[in-house]
């Protein structure tokens, strides 16, 4: 943009040259003064954002809870605060991202009856993976470690980050070797059946329906890709979509013989 708008200005100051001298800083003033409303307009644009970006982070920490606090006891287990912070921010983010606002009256209900949902869910998946045995060696813990740690550029940022989340290496490990065993379980013991050809193509012209639906109603509608092209993608998506279902099954399951208490 800036380019542009440096071509823009010399060819306006040749144009000028070319006219009674009088014009010259008529014109170049004039273009001096559009350049300076503009940024002003795009400064005032960016605090804009800024301030309602700060405002929309109060009110979602507002719906957080006291860390030490304990917000459910999952078969004796306690879960904190904490915990349920950590999982309230990734349930708001979903919501951001769909267009809501995950502090309106009604939005903050479903927020957090899904965090509390979702942290009792995990907690008797964990404990349904550690009833059978799963593990997590050292050596798999520090693989994983070793890979966390390669998304940051140095140990500094890496324990910036650390303390940013509240957290230890220590307690990163254990949390890392949950995750393992959490995995290990899932890949397992949650078996999903096998995405037919026929659910990839009712996907597709699912999709192709509705892009349809846009255009009448106004929108532009973009150029919709071959099935080849995208068959693998929905693919994955229809698995990721039979194995949520699954767990979530799971999760029923397991509650019918749980001793779960919410606290919140």
């Amino acid at each position: 943009m800036k380019k542009l708008m440096y071509t823009l200005l010399i060819g306006l100051i040749a144009a000028a040259l070319t006219a009674c001298g009088s014009n010259d800083d008529a014109k170049q003033s004039k273009s001096d003064d559009q350049k300076t409303a503009q940024t002003e307009k795009q400064k005032e644009a960016q605090e804009k954002q800024e301030k309602q970006a700060k405002e929309m982070q109060k009110k979602l920490d507002k719906q957080k809870v006291d860390e030490k606090k304990t917000v459910a006891v999952v078969n004796g287990k306690k879960v904190s605060g904490e915990e349920y912070n950590a999982a309230l921010s990734s349930s708001q983010a979903q919501y951001q991202q769909m267009g809501q606002d995950p502090t309106s009256k009604e939005a903050a209900k479903q927020v957090k009856q899904q965090t509390i949902d979702n942290l009792v869910g995990q907690t008797l998946l964990l404990q349904e993976a550690e009833n059978k045995g799963y593990k997590a060696t050292d050596e798999e813990v520090n693989k994983k470690l070793k890979e966390t740690k390669k998304q940051f550029k140095t140990d500094k940022q890496f324990k910036a980050a650390l303390k940013d989340a509240g957290l230890t290496q220590s307690q990163l490990k254990s949390e890392l070797a949950d995750s393992i065993k959490y995995q290990q379980y899932v890949d397992k013991d949650i078996q999903t059946p096998e995405v037919t050809d026929k659910e990839i193509q009712d996907y597709y012209d699912q999709f192709a329906k509705q892009s349809q639906s846009q255009a009448s109603g106004g929108k532009e509608q973009s150029q919709m890709p071959k099935l080849e092209d995208v068959k693998s993608q929905i693919k994955q998506q229809l698995e990721q979509q039979k194995k949520q279902e699954a767990l979530e099954k799971k999760v029923e399951e397991l509650k019918k013989n749980a001793k779960v208490e919410v606290k919140l």
